[in-house]
């Protein structure tokens, strides 16, 4: 804090003016965030793909039948968590790519984001039955997210399947954390944030900076 003091009384000095130093010191912060630690969202990215998702749309004007277009389509949408509209475009995609099990995945995780647990499991595990390791594992440890709040327990055996698959997986850990907090499994808690930690440090460089905010936060527990 009184390093971000001192750099924003330089700034006012150079500049003049507090408030422009104060826009240069907040654009200096989220630069080496993005640079170094990953806690801030892109914040070009939206316009990115709100201008690739408008092409895809123009495309399937032309021509609705382009399963590629609408899977891509659907996937920016759920980048920008608008689950409900990319659903439509899965069901379609789905009724050509039926042992497709990214596709099953992916409907799982729409309905689980909007609140059909049910739906949302169903599919998932049948992804899962498809690839076991289906992206890399995510659906054991988004079922886990999502039963969280009303079936800690089998949340909890669905987030170590997750740590099983990805050992050095801080998000897992950090994860597996809270779901032995909300069982009352204190110490177990203690050991996977610490685990989170330990991972954390022998990870190579470039995966560290992806799972800084994992660590972060479990540092803090």
């Amino acid at each position: 804090m009184l390093i971000k003091i001192l750099v924003f009384g330089l700034l006012w000095r150079l500049v003049g003016n507090p408030f422009l130093a104060l826009l240069i010191l907040l654009v200096i912060l989220y630069v080496l965030d993005r640079r170094f630690v990953g806690l801030t969202p892109n914040i070009f990215k939206p316009f990115q793909l709100s201008r690739r998702a408008s092409r895809l749309r123009s495309d399937l004007a032309a021509n609705p039948h382009n399963t590629s277009a609408k899977l891509e389509l659907a996937r920016i949408l759920i980048e920008r968590k608008k689950f409900s509209e990319a659903l439509p475009y899965l069901e379609q995609t789905l009724s050509i790519m039926e042992e497709s099990a990214d596709v099953h995945y992916e409907i799982g995780l729409c309905h689980l984001k909007l609140g059909d647990l049910i739906k949302g499991e169903s599919y998932m595990l049948k992804a899962v039955e498809l690839n076991p390791r289906v992206k890399f594992g995510e659906a054991y440890l988004r079922l886990g997210e999502a039963l969280a709040p009303s079936s800690p327990k089998r949340a909890a055996q669905f987030i170590e399947q997750f740590r099983d698959l990805h050992s050095s997986s801080v998000e897992a850990y950090y994860r597996l954390g809270q779901l032995y907090q909300q069982l009352g499994r204190a110490e177990d808690a203690k050991r996977a944030y610490r685990e989170a930690l330990d991972i954390h440090r022998g990870l190579p460089r470039y995966s560290r900076r992806q799972q800084r905010r994992w660590a972060l936060l479990a540092r803090f527990k």
